[in-house]
């Protein structure tokens, strides 16, 4: 064992007290030591610990903690969302790609980073592994950078290369990433969206995929297209497939040709070893990656992202239940805006047509608080489970009918009583 490795507890020493600490996340969420930073509440005080999304159980609801810790979020997870949304925490409305910037420009200054990296290669150097995103922006930035050492961390190529002397604590900890199978989560609905989807993907398109089941679901529908790319802040096993069986091959792409880009993964076990030293995937920074003007350089760029609720006048709402703060921004306006300009591109809205508890999700108004994500200035296709239409071009009476029709039939009446409610003028006599 190295005798430069510590142990977390001593690690975390090196944050003082009003420092800001970036903790690194997905699949990448450095927990021991971020654990052990938290062992320390009462001891330290005035301390911001900035995310942008964590996997695993991180014990924070703890009056002792709240009080020397404020989580400053700039995307909120499931672990956190209660913190998010309490006086203790908050959330940074702001696009993935610009994330980065607010470290180089000290908008929002680190003095800690926090992350999880490979092993040193014979040559010292390590790989931020799954997630490069915005880490790569934080460890140059930060003034300090404690790394956590995991041999089950698979070693990644592209941006994410960081020599060991870059790092002021070291801690060896060996541990299995968090895993995610969206699969489990892909009823019938989502498998019918899926299909839906996919029929809209041409031969040659480069695949942006948000989060979750739906994007899990268009990727198994497209195991009959051609020469598809991959150019996405993140991708899950889902692809792993098209690629071994010759659907993805990045040939057609205009950058990084031949590579299927991201700048994280989240999935299972098999994606992380599929990853592991792979030199036909890059992963790069985020600002790189999500960069409207470079995604539009790709042809026929396919941007499928998903919403909590959407009104008949195509505003997306998908960071927010009301006010009450659900996930983030992400990269959700990167790739729509970037797909828009990208030629034959086609942005995405994929959403079931009612929640979990039989709500309609597409909505005469927003709710009061909410968040629009994706305006209707940027909206285009958007797709149910009951079939998919083309917002672009249509002025607001079209949507409303368009998305009427493609909502789910128990909340079709309430939807028209809405649209003739708004629209009465069109009939009323002069």
């Amino acid at each position: 064992m190295n005798d430069r490795y510590i142990t977390a507890t001593q690690a975390v020493r090196l944050v003082e007290n009003g420092n800001r600490v970036f903790v690194h996340g997905s699949a990448a969420t450095p927990l021991p030591i971020l654990q052990a930073l938290l062992d320390r509440a009462g001891e330290i005080e005035d301390i911001e610990l900035v995310m942008i999304s964590t996997y695993g159980n991180i014990d924070w609801n703890k009056p002792v903690i709240k009080k020397s810790f404020y989580l400053n979020s700039l995307f909120v997870s499931a672990n956190v969302r209660e913190w998010v949304n309490s006086s203790s925490g908050d959330y940074v409305p702001v696009f993935l790609s610009e994330i980065p910037q607010l470290f180089e420009q000290n908008i929002l200054p680190l003095d800690v980073a926090i992350v999880q990296v490979s092993p040193p290669d014979k040559h010292g150097y390590c790989t931020l592994g799954t997630s490069v995103d915005a880490a790569l922006s934080a460890v140059r930035c930060a003034k300090k950078v404690i790394a956590q050492v995991n041999p089950l961390m698979p070693r990644v190529l592209g941006d994410g290369i960081i020599h060991a002397s870059k790092f002021d604590a070291m801690v060896y900890q060996e541990m299995n990433l968090p895993e995610v199978s969206y699969a489990d989560g892909c009823d019938q609905a989502k498998q019918d969206i899926g299909e839906k989807v996919a029929a809209l993907v041409e031969n040659g398109a480069t695949l942006q995929l948000g989060i979750g089941a739906i994007p899990d679901a268009v990727l198994k529908h497209l195991s009959n297209h051609k020469d598809l790319g991959v150019h996405t802040e993140m991708f899950s096993d889902g692809i792993i497939p098209l690629i071994e069986n010759g659907v993805i091959t990045n040939e057609k792409k205009n950058v990084r040709r031949g590579l299927s880009v991201t700048s994280f993964v989240l999935g299972t076990r098999k994606l992380y070893d599929f990853v592991d030293d792979n030199a036909s995937v890059a992963f790069m920074n985020v600002s790189f990656v999500n960069n409207s003007d470079i995604i539009s350089r790709n042809p026929k760029v396919t941007a499928i992202n998903s919403a909590i609720e959407i009104d008949l006048t195509g505003q997306v709402c998908a960071d927010s239940i009301g006010s009450y703060q659900y996930s983030g921004i992400g990269g959700q306006m990167d790739f729509m805006r970037g797909a828009a300009l990208s030629e034959g591109g086609k942005p995405i809205i994929a959403l079931p047509s009612v929640t979990a508890k039989g709500a309609s999700r597409i909505v005469p108004t927003l709710k009061p608080g909410a968040g629009v994500v994706t305006t209707r200035g940027h909206i285009h296709h958007v797709v149910t489970e009951y079939g998919s239409v083309n917002l672009y071009g249509k002025n607001m009476e079209q949507r409303a009918r368009l998305l009427i029709s493609i909502s789910h039939p128990d909340h079709r009446e309430a939807l028209e009583e809405a649209y003739f409610k708004r629209f009465e003028k069109l009939y009323s006599t002069p």
